[in-house]
Order: structure tokens, then sequence, then C-alpha cells
């Protein structure tokens, strides 16, 4: 028996969100879209109103983007929403309201995401988060579980090298662990692969991104994803985060769907001009 198939959300698509939709090819979707979410802090300078607004109209920019995501049928969204060094280089005062506003925007869309089929993950050093948000966190990933359709993942207390470092620690125990007996430091490293890290990565269980989406224009990865980003298409956009919405990143999957991903290789063009070249020398 082949498996039940979640009906097509697309007709809940708004009208201007849907006129974009239609310039997308569907069977060229993404399969994960990562997001940096930047520009709270200067969205609300600009209005002349304490940073603590810029992040709640944020969170609200999140759930409006998840929809989106979750209409379209995006397997997978993951968002940078707190990272290592957030927890170590902010004021106090703002670390515990990003840590406040995440346990509100928790508690206050889990009927949201349930109502949209969207199932909720984290990645990151979430045991050093207070254990108050990692019990609301547990709470939401619980009442999501069942759900099929998009996976909303939030990076919290976040880096990628901090990652990195976890993953390779935890692949070399493992490959420890695996031997008959006692292994020379240099000999295990040797037995060291990238599939190895891949596999001990806080993301193994999901695909790498294809495209990553960075708001406010800033030009930096900030240590988000690094490892797995390898080959993804990055896509900036001038407008802070509180202000992008579902329109906003299908027009992000229309520049993804322009441009020709080579992953090192050669692109349709190049291939063809270079049989032709080696054609040529052959006669």
């Amino acid at each position: 028996m082949s498996p039940v198939t979640a009906p097509s959300r697309l007709h809940e698509l708004p009208a201007d969100e849907m006129a974009l939709y239609r310039q997308l090819d569907p069977e060229r979707l993404p399969k994960h879209i990562a997001i940096i979410m930047d520009g709270n802090g200067r969205w609300a300078g600009l209005r002349r109103l304490q940073r603590f607004f810029g992040h709640q109209q944020g969170a609200e920019s999140v759930q409006y983007v998840v929809e989106t995501a979750s209409r379209i049928d995006l397997p997978w969204l993951t968002l940078y929403a707190f990272s290592l060094e957030n927890n170590l280089r902010r004021p106090v005062t703002e670390v515990s309201f990003l840590m406040r506003l995440l346990r509100t925007y928790l508690v206050g869309n889990v009927k949201r995401m349930n109502d949209n089929n969207v199932r909720i993950a984290y990645v990151g050093r979430i045991a050093e988060l207070p254990r108050e948000v990692q019990e609301t966190m547990q709470w939401a990933a619980e009442q999501t579980a069942h759900n099929t359709g998009t996976t909303l993942t939030l990076a919290l207390n976040y880096g990628a090298r901090g990652e990195i470092v976890d993953a390779v620690r935890s692949a070399l125990a493992k490959i420890a662990a695996e031997q008959d007996g006692p292994i020379p430091f240099e000999a295990l490293l040797t037995q060291l692969t990238e599939e190895h890290v891949s596999q001990a990565l806080y993301t193994a269980h999901m695909p790498d991104p294809d495209l990553v989406i960075r708001t406010s224009g800033e030009m930096r990865i900030s240590n988000f994803l690094l490892w797995q980003i390898a080959y993804s298409e990055i896509y900036v956009t001038e407008r802070f985060w509180p202000d992008f919405r579902g329109t906003h990143l299908l027009e992000a999957i229309r520049e993804y769907q322009s441009r020709e991903r080579r992953f090192g290789g050669l692109g349709n063009a190049q291939t063809t001009n270079t049989v032709e070249q080696e054609q040529a020398l052959a006669q």
C-alpha cells in the first residue's frame, strides 16, 4: 500500500504569493532552505525603538515565512535564531529577553504549527540554555512531533565551528569504540573521513541546505552551517528580517532557480564547449 500523501495547500497562498509561485518550476524547488535572520536591531533603530521591539517583530516574521514554506511543501527550513556569539557577547538583559521571547513564541505558536502541519526541531548546544527554556523547547517538539510537513529547525546557542569540534570529537570516539582494543592516536586520525564527520553533525538527519538566505544586506556567513553550506546557493537581500515575508521567500527561490548549480564541476555550456574542443583536437 502506498503512503498517504497530504493534500496540497497551495490554494492557501495569498494572491501575491501565488503570483510568484506560478513563476517557479515546482520540480526544482529547494529541499532545504536555511536563513540567517539579521537586522532586528537596525529595523528598530530606524524607527527609534528599542532593540526589543525589533526582536518581537522578527518573531512575527518567522511564523509568516514558516506558513508560506509549509504551503509550498518545503521539507526543511532552518533558521539561525540565536548564536553562541549572541550568548557570549550580547548584554545579559538582551539575552534574557531573547530567551523569554523564545518561550513565548513556542507556547503561542504550537497550535499554529500544528494547523500548518509543521514539526519543530533544534540544533545547537541546547544543554547550555536555561532549564526552563529547554523544558519549553522539549514540550513544543513533543506537541508537533506527529506533523509530517515542513520541519522547522531553530539553531539555538549554535556556532558552526563549535559544531564541527563537537562532531570531530564524537566521530573519533565512535571510531575508537569500534576497535577491538586500544588504537594509537595517529592510526585513529587516519581512519577519520568526511562521512564520519557528516554523520556526527547536529544536522546529520537532514539534507544540506540548497539555498541560504541572509537578510539586512550583510555579506557574511556568521559562523552558520559552515560544513553544510559548502555548495549551497547564497541569496542576500537588503531587507531587514522584521520586514521579510512569504513573498520574499518566493523571490529568493525564483533567484535560486535562475542559477546553475555545478557542485565543483562544469556547467552545461562549459561541458558542451569542452566536448567540442576535444572533438576538434582529435580531428
